[in-house]
């Protein structure tokens, strides 16, 4: 379902964050067109393999057209100025199809307007290159799709012939960031599925608080959890498209990292990390004390009764169940078995259940708040481990399920919060990617996001440093 050019795509240099992909159309040292054919030719690279469901090639290509003569003639630069941004594949995109990365959407028929938040990152002067590919319904922090192929994680290949996991279910988002295809990746986040595969690239991903970012126009997985949020390269970028999705402005503070008081929750957020995410995050623990920020290590007793919340399969089973419940009738066949046995979880989930997980929920957040209040943020490792090979995963099913509780259970904490969380790369050169989250409760996007700024601006010096 390609939209494809017939005309040459030429590969320039270079792969900017938005700020200086934006100062550099600003000076006429770039065009719109030269940004989307060299975004277009890393989709067609190896490492963009399997990464987008269908590109949007001419789409691309008379969208920066138009914003070169729009910019030649004197119109004042948009935000995003030309800047190729990737759209997930559950985003509706005029003139497309929409199959959240199942084979049985792939009749769908196009879209008759864009999402809400594809609409708006289309004003601010995005080209969108294609729907990158997704967990089949956004149901794995894998990001295994076993209809239309899994993209191999593109940022471990240099270290580690071994293809592994590119982190769900943002999966092609993240890919196609990593590999030049994109400047951002529109993706969501129900259970950390922004956070995790930038994580394992080495990439920033930020999920805001749920009510701040429309979901109007999107295939829902969980009503309840679902975030619309991007990856991106740096936390400035972040906040770019943030303010756009969310139609609103950030307030920064600028405070140093000093001025910061920061947690360390040592409940169940600590266990399991391998050696890489160990080493990675303690010096990045101790090189952010080294440049005066106070980090307390507090016990965080509610996190323990997360597994609690979801023993009759959480929000995502019985929400999901209500969606595909008539399309299962004709079609389980057509779903990925993994993905249809945790949907299957929410017939048995009573209205009763429904309502009693909502009220427990809220009665675990105001526990949550009480710990959490009288610090600015909390420091957790992202995904307690570096990415997993991708064959075993896709061979045994023990393992996949297991591997993705384990990759989900830092990130899901934030979502059961109604909070919001940004994961920062903390790794040295030559390790494999790991993430750094700093988190919050609902509505502390702003002091977050001020926070990361001071965080990564020191971490910058310690990766360069490979201390």
């Amino acid at each position: 379902m390609d939209d494809q050019s017939n005309r040459q795509i030429v590969s320039v240099p270079g792969s900017p964050s938005l700020h200086a992909h934006r100062a550099d159309i600003a000076a006429r040292r770039l065009s719109a067109q030269d940004a989307a054919r060299t975004a277009l030719a890393a989709a067609l690279a190896p490492p963009c393999r399997h990464a987008f469901i269908r590109r949007f090639d001419n789409l691309a290509l008379a969208t920066a057209d138009a914003l070169d003569r729009m910019h030649a003639a004197g119109a004042p630069l948009t935000p995003l100025a030309g800047a190729p941004v990737s759209v997930k594949d559950l985003y509706d995109v005029a003139g497309f199809p929409t199959t959240a990365g199942s084979r049985s959407l792939r009749d769908a028929g196009p879209a008759r307007a864009d999402a809400l938040a594809v609409e708006r990152v289309r004003a601010a002067g995005a080209v969108l290159i294609g729907h990158t590919q997704m967990s089949e319904f956004a149901f794995s922090g894998v990001g295994i799709n076993p209809h239309y192929g899994t993209p191999a994680n593109a940022a471990t290949s240099a270290l580690d012939p071994t293809p592994r996991v590119p982190g769900g279910s943002t999966s092609g988002g993240a890919v196609s960031v990593a590999a030049g295809a994109a400047l951002a990746a529109l993706g969501s986040d129900t259970g950390g599925s922004i956070r995790i595969p930038a994580a394992l690239h080495g990439l920033v991903g930020f999920k805001n608080t749920q009510r701040l970012t429309p979901l109007e126009g999107t295939v829902p997985l969980s009503s309840t959890l679902d975030t619309v949020c991007a990856i991106t390269r740096d936390v400035p970028d972040a906040i770019v498209m943030h303010e756009l999705l969310a139609s609103r402005r950030v307030v920064l503070s600028g405070r140093p990292l000093h001025a910061w008081r920061l947690a360390l929750p040592r409940t169940t957020m600590l266990d399991s990390m391998d050696p890489t995410v160990t080493r990675a995050f303690e010096r990045s623990l101790q090189a952010l004390r080294q440049r005066g920020a106070q980090i307390d290590e507090i016990a965080l007793d509610p996190l323990l009764d997360m597994a609690g919340l979801m023993t009759v399969g959480g929000f995502a089973a019985a929400e999901s169940w209500a969606w595909h419940r008539k399309r299962l009738v004709e079609h389980s066949a057509e779903y990925d078995p993994r993905v249809l046995q945790r949907i299957q979880r929410g017939e048995s989930i009573s209205a009763s259940d429904y309502i009693e997980m909502h009220q427990a929920r809220a009665r675990w957040i105001d526990r949550m708040a009480g710990l959490m209040h009288g610090y600015d943020a909390m420091l957790s490792p992202t995904v307690p481990i570096v990415a997993p090979e991708l064959e075993p995963l896709i061979a045994n099913d023990e393992r996949f399920f297991a591997t993705n509780a384990l990759m989900l259970r830092n990130t899901l904490v934030i979502n059961m919060l109604d909070g919001c969380a940004i994961s920062l790369p903390c790794h040295a050169s030559g390790e494999l990617p790991v993430g750094l989250m700093v988190w919050g409760g609902a509505m502390t996007d702003d002091r977050v996001l001020d926070v990361a700024l001071a965080i990564e601006s020191t971490l910058r010096g310690t990766l360069a440093a490979g201390a």
